[in-house]
């Protein structure tokens, strides 16, 4: 096994996190651990503030309209199910694409029991969404919202947000889109892109910890109308045995993750001293393409999604003619030390638009703190199993 361990697992969390997160979290659990909002003693204040604190971070991160529309979640699943749950009701019409996580696609076959159509709009065979096609399914029947996959985390294919938000509001329709994948490497502005729900996860491209995420809900999202997934104690207007409409309390019931969110706004800080997210994506897309024009000498080796990275975050998707997606990650770990993510990875519609299904593919996802000559040596050690060694 190689001495050193290159870890190109980025995609399903970003690791290691900076070390300013890790001080973040132990600093809250030895000086503030007390809860915020509810009480009303120094521990507690501080508590609050700095929860405040990342609120408005995330809120100027993402051009959000106001940092009380921040809804701190568990993770981006939770995020997209609050949209899809609070405001989708029996009889409504949704539109997904060819390319969406699980994250989506289960929540909405739950809500198909219920009386809810789900369409999906296609993809071509490098994950790119049809506008035209998207248009005539958008405007086919009255639709209620459109669900985007902004970045696939399988080929790492950018979805064409504004385009797409501006037909979906021009048929009337709510835009949810799925950041998970590109929150931290893609810059986002919910203004500007048209995106009225914005549902990301703290522990990737944010360099946060696990148990981190949020939704943010824009100006055309009426809160009022919109169903909490969680009911209990908030800390305020206790007297009232109802949900309160306030935000974000009508949203966050129960304590929130007080040290994960103090870890998330450090790694929102560590993001911006690194470049923010057009330098870092700029600088992960860089090594994805040194990693895609290596394997893509390797004969034997298969490439998936656009060779054009300005239109993909820094996601590699590729299988070996003659060897197991399994074998081939197994491989990497136990002889070269090199960790990928082999399989479905959570996105079986995305495959079956692709033509991996069932098998999925060997998945390599650089981070912020990959190096060229790691790069390089994920490389060559798929050209050793590809020859055969």
């Amino acid at each position: 096994m190689s001495a050193e361990l290159i870890y190109l697992d980025n995609a399903a969390t970003s690791w290691p996190k900076p070390a300013a997160v890790v001080r973040a979290m132990a600093e809250c659990l030895e000086n503030e651990a007390g809860n915020p909002g509810r009480s009303g003693h120094r521990l507690s204040l501080a508590a609050g503030r700095r929860v405040w604190a990342v609120r408005q971070a995330v809120a100027e991160l993402f051009g959000a309209p106001d940092p009380l529309r921040v809804i701190f979640t568990h993770n981006g699943t939770m995020a997209v199910n609050l949209a899809l749950g609070g405001l989708l009701s029996p009889g409504d019409r949704v539109v997904c694409t060819g390319m969406e996580h699980n994250a989506v696609i289960r929540p909405l076959r739950d809500l198909e029991e219920l009386g809810i159509e789900v369409v999906i709009a296609p993809c071509d065979s490098e994950g790119r969404l049809d506008l035209e096609a998207f248009r005539r399914v958008v405007e086919a029947a009255p639709t209620r919202m459109v669900a985007l996959n902004h970045a696939s985390n399988v080929t790492g294919t950018i979805c064409p947000v504004a385009e797409a938000a501006a037909i979906a509001h021009r048929a009337g329709a709510l835009v949810l889109v799925d950041a998970a994948q590109s929150a931290g490497s893609v810059p986002i502005d919910m203004g500007a892109m048209g995106i009225d729900l914005l549902a990301f996860t703290g522990h990737k491209g944010l360099l946060g910890p696990t148990g981190t995420g949020g939704l943010i809900l824009g100006e055309r999202v009426n809160a009022a109308e919109m169903k909490p997934l969680v009911r209990g104690g908030t800390g305020s207007r206790s007297a009232m045995e109802r949900q309160p409409p306030d935000l974000p309390d009508r949203f966050e019931a129960g304590t929130v993750n007080f040290v994960g969110i103090a870890g998330l706004g450090a790694g929102i800080q560590a993001l911006a001293e690194l470049g923010g997210p057009e330098e870092i994506g700029r600088r992960e897309r860089q090594l994805a393409r040194q990693l895609w024009e290596g394997l893509s000498e390797i004969p034997g080796v298969r490439l998936y999604g656009p060779a054009d990275f300005s239109q993909r975050v820094a996601v590699v998707s590729f299988t070996v003619e003659g060897r197991t997606v399994s074998e081939v990650g197994g491989r990497l770990d136990e002889e070269f030390g090199i960790l990928a993510r082999v399989g479905l990875h959570c996105a079986p519609v995305a495959h079956r638009t692709l033509g991996t299904f069932p098998q999925g593919t060997v998945r390599l996802s650089p981070g912020p703190f990959n190096t060229p000559e790691q790069i390089a040596r994920a490389v060559a050690a798929v050209r050793r199993l590809a020859e055969g060694a």
